[in-house]
């Protein structure tokens, strides 16, 4: 399996930064090593203030996620859930409504999300990807936090 995660760019600081953690609690064993993994790399990147916010499941993410970017108090948030395949169609209304909705709120309130919810056929798959993706998530939310400021603070400039 390769690893298809571009790389982040050099001397990505996160330091200032306030970023926010909506986790669900469903398929727990999953969602703490997302969580674990993401927070971990939030403080090699220098982001001293987090907070983590849990929800029942991955379809609760997009309404906690959407009153957290609302409240103007987050640079970014991240987005933490796992969604395994069962014998029904659940998981596809489940993948999609989540996913959709996390997409939907970060276009409608400029607030950065990184998307970690896991789509995936087992726990075994699941577990095997959460520390790589809860890390990645959290490069990207520090990254996309510091482009949107950056292009703030030139708008300002100018």
């Amino acid at each position: 399996m390769s690893n298809r995660t571009p790389a982040a760019p050099e001397g990505l600081n996160g330091a200032g930064l306030r970023i926010g953690i909506v986790s669900s609690r469903f398929n727990a064993e999953i969602c703490a090593a997302l969580t674990e993994a993401a927070e971990a790399e939030l403080r090699r990147l220098g982001v001293a203030d987090t907070r983590r916010f849990s929800v029942p499941g991955a379809l609760e993410i997009p309404l906690l996620s959407q009153t957290l970017a609302q409240s103007g108090g987050f640079d970014a948030l991240i987005a933490l859930g796992a969604v395994i395949r069962g014998e029904t169609y659940h998981f596809e209304v489940v993948s999609n409504d989540a996913c959709r909705g996390v997409m939907e709120t970060q276009l409608e309130t400029g607030v950065p999300i990184a998307n970690g919810i896991l789509t995936c056929e087992s726990d075994e798959q699941a577990l095997a990807r959460a520390a790589q993706k809860g890390e990645d998530c959290a490069r990207a939310a520090v990254e996309m936090a510091r482009r949107i400021r950056d292009i703030k603070d030139e708008r300002a400039r100018n």
